[in-house]
């Protein structure tokens, strides 16, 4: 069973290199590499073109979204296990091989079986059904105190994932072109959180990703309050118009515009005891949100070697961080229901 790798990019110039380099080291190559061009007007597909490292063949569809292109891309590869990527990445030496682990045992099991049927003794091997899906793990790749900061905010770390309801991003998952065509492809009609309901489409027809932590892809985080914004807005705005999280987003305005105001009226304008209670009720509340954000600081600043004065300022940010998310995520996600009600109209 052969693999082809896809991707889509734009404008990724000053990112390819170092996702290019990063494919030419991998310890077991993609046999053919397809990559869509949404429409760059950089240097991009000129710097896909001069690949000779492995064999790559671009396809140029300008305007087409992330999930028009992935589409585009793994209907025009020519191998039946597809894994998937993003631009602007980095991918482990050994990403490709651990990722299509599975199969690659599979098809020993197969091997081994044909030898026990010649010798007449069972395998154990030889009952693995074969996957349909593998989800890898995507990692930070942090440069700055702001970028350790925001991937202690937004990043479970690994501890936290729970492989049976994981569902990884496209920076890093594979599957069967069988799988991607039961499930439907990736939906076209939705600018963000494509790669999520595509995933939920493939849980449901193929069942849970056989999770593959060792298949990691490097990435650096949001560089800014202002891109992160940009960023968590565009993601609540794809909530609303896919009907997702409609419970998450519900709490997250009770807490901000009811539960926050009683407790800070409580604190201004009453007397005794409610406004020590509601300080208490506060202190808490923060505290329960904050607690895994701060459990993944403290080994990051460490592997960083951060001074007093950075890890101070990394961990000033993280409420911050997560203060900017959630006003993006309660400004988003009615723009996007308001999206789907007019579509449903």
């Amino acid at each position: 069973m052969k693999t082809s790798l896809i991707l889509t990019v734009l404008n990724e110039a000053n990112s390819l290199p170092a996702l290019l380099d990063s494919v030419a080291m991998q310890t077991v190559l993609p046999d053919e590499v397809v990559i869509c061009d949404g429409g760059s007007y950089d240097n991009t597909v000129a710097l896909l073109r001069a690949e000779t490292r492995f064999p790559i063949r671009v396809i140029e569809s300008p305007g087409a979204n992330i999930s028009r292109g992935r589409n585009l891309a793994i209907a025009a590869a020519q191998n039946e296990i597809i894994a998937v990527t993003d631009a602007g990445v980095r991918l482990d030496e050994r990403w490709l091989e651990r990722l299509c682990e599975a199969w690659s045992e599979a098809r020993g099991a197969r091997g081994e079986e044909r030898e026990a049927s010649d010798a007449s003794r069972p395998t154990p091997l030889a009952l693995r059904s074969l996957p349909l899906t593998a989800a890898g793990l995507f990692l930070p790749d942090p440069h700055t105190t702001f970028e350790i900061a925001m991937s202690a905010t937004v990043l479970p770390a690994l501890n936290e994932i729970k492989p049976e309801t994981f569902l990884p991003s496209s920076r890093s998952v594979a599957f069967l072109k069988s799988a991607w065509q039961t499930a439907g492809g990736y939906p076209e009609w939705l600018d963000y959180c494509e790669d999520l309901i595509f995933d939920l489409n493939l849980r449901k027809q193929c069942g849970p990703f056989d999770f593959a932590p060792a298949a990691i892809v490097y990435f650096r985080p949001r560089g800014s309050l202002r891109s992160f914004y940009k960023q968590y807005y565009l993601y609540a705005r794809g909530d609303g118009k896919a009907n997702l999280f409609f419970k998450r987003h519900m709490i997250r305005y009770v807490t901000y515009l009811v539960a926050l105001p009683i407790l800070i009226g409580l604190m201004a304008v009453t007397s005794g005891w409610w406004p020590f209670l509601a300080m208490i009720a506060l202190l808490a509340g923060a505290a329960v949100y904050l607690k895994s954000p701060y459990q993944r600081l403290g080994p990051l600043m460490q592997n960083a070697s951060l001074t007093l004065p950075e890890r101070l300022n990394a961990i000033a940010l993280v409420p911050v961080i997560r203060v900017v998310g959630d006003i993006a995520k309660m400004i988003g996600y009615p723009v996007g229901v308001l999206w789907r009600w007019k579509r449903v109209r």
